[in-house]
This record gives structure tokens, sequence and C-alpha cells, in this order.
């Protein structure tokens, strides 16, 4: 397609808590591009299982659910309770969940389209599976204490119920990801690292918006030239 040749593409990675969703969103609306948090996806399967008490280890259920998943229903407020993000953690290592909503990734990635200039997606294996061509690939981190104290924070702005440990959580969700068997969480070997422990959302993101402006700026540059060569070549 015509338009994906010249579409922005960004794939962001990274753990729970260290700032990709709110990088991917700043983004998202300074390019003009779609985004899509992939993680919402596991989450509205869990979310689902959850209501209707399927055992988490049912994989075959899992994977029926996961075909019926509505990327334009994503809006409901108990997809980011913590209950449902440990669950989605759960069951994303199930192969079969795993290339049910890949799949449903990439199609998102067909459909845009114009006005958009391209899409940014963020997960936890964009880089490395689902988009591993992207123009710019990110793997967005920071220590646990860090992310465990954002959790926090974030849980407390949206009255919700704080129960275990939830640095304790976070460190079981980080070994069950990383340490999965498909599709682990891992750098993009040619991913920009960005450590937003010591940062606030505001230097993250411009630390991410640098990045792409190198990028744009030598893709125009090799545009230009690429098109004067070809003048002077006819």
């Amino acid at each position: 397609m015509f338009f994906l040749e010249f579409a922005l593409i960004i794939a962001i990675d990274g753990p729970s808590g260290a700032g990709k969703g709110t990088i991917a969103t700043y983004l998202a609306n300074f390019y003009n591009l779609k985004h899509l948090d992939t993680g919402l996806l596991y989450r509205a399967v869990a979310l689902k299982i959850i209501q209707d008490n399927v055992a988490s280890d049912d994989e075959m259920t899992l994977s029926r659910v996961a075909l019926t998943i509505d990327l334009q229903n994503l809006k409901d407020p108990a997809l980011r309770h913590e209950s449902t993000a440990s669950m989605a953690s759960k069951i994303a290592v199930f192969p079969n969940v795993r290339d049910i909503l890949t799949n449903q990734m990439r199609l998102f990635c067909q459909k845009v389209l114009p006005p958009y200039d391209g899409f940014i997606l963020d997960g936890r294996d964009i880089g490395t599976v689902v988009c591993p061509d992207a123009h710019l690939k990110f793997f967005i981190t920071a220590d646990s204490e860090t992310r465990a104290k954002r959790r926090h924070n974030e849980m407390q702005q949206r009255n919700q119920q704080i129960g275990e440990s939830i640095l304790e959580k976070i460190r079981e969700r980080d070994e069950r990801d990383s340490g999965r068997g498909v599709a682990p969480l891992t750098p993009a070997q040619d991913a920009y690292v960005i450590d937003t422990s010591s940062m606030n959302i505001q230097e993250a993101c411009e630390v991410a918006g640098q990045i792409v402006n190198r990028y744009l700026k030598d893709r125009k540059s090799q545009s230009e030239a690429e098109n004067s060569k070809a003048q002077v070549l006819s």
C-alpha cells in the first residue's frame, strides 16, 4: 500500500509502570499517529474470563474469547484494574492466544489510513514480534521501586483499592513476562532504550521526541538526496 511506504511506524515496549503508554500517547498526538495500547487486548480477554469465572489455564476458552475482542471497544475502566492486569500477564503465556491477538494488532496497522501519518503501538513484544520492521523502536524501562510508586499513585488517583504489595506484584509480573517461552519481554536489538527512573513525564516524552525528530530529519535528507540523484540521472 502506497500510504504504508511513507507512514511513520513506531513500536514501544517495556514493563508495567515504566511510562511507555504515556510516551506513546504523547508521540501519537504530536506526530498525528494512530495509537493502540496492545496490552488492552490481553486485558480485555482477562476481564472477560474473570467475569465469566473461566479458569486462567483453559487455553481453548481463552482462544475463543480472544477471537471476539473488539479493538473499538476498549474503554471499560475495569481494564485498568490491577486484578485485570495481573490476569492478563498470566494468560499472555499461551501461544495461541498471543497468535490471535497479534493478528488483530497487525490488522489494526493495515487499516490505518490518512488523515493519520502513521501508527504507534505499545506493549511488550511490538518491536520484536508484532512490528519488527518498525521505523523506530523504543524500550522504556525503570527500576521496580519507581514503577511501584507510580502504580500506587495511579491507583490512588483512580480510587482503586490497594491490597497486596504493588512492588511484589510488579516483580512477579516482570519475571513472568520476561521468562515466558513465547515472545518474552525484551528489547529489540535496534531499540532505543530509555530509562525513566529519574525522569518526570515531560522529560521522558522530550527524550523520545528528540529521537523521532532526528529520524524524520534524516529521512527527509535522504529522500531529498535520492530525488536530486534521480533528477541528475534523468
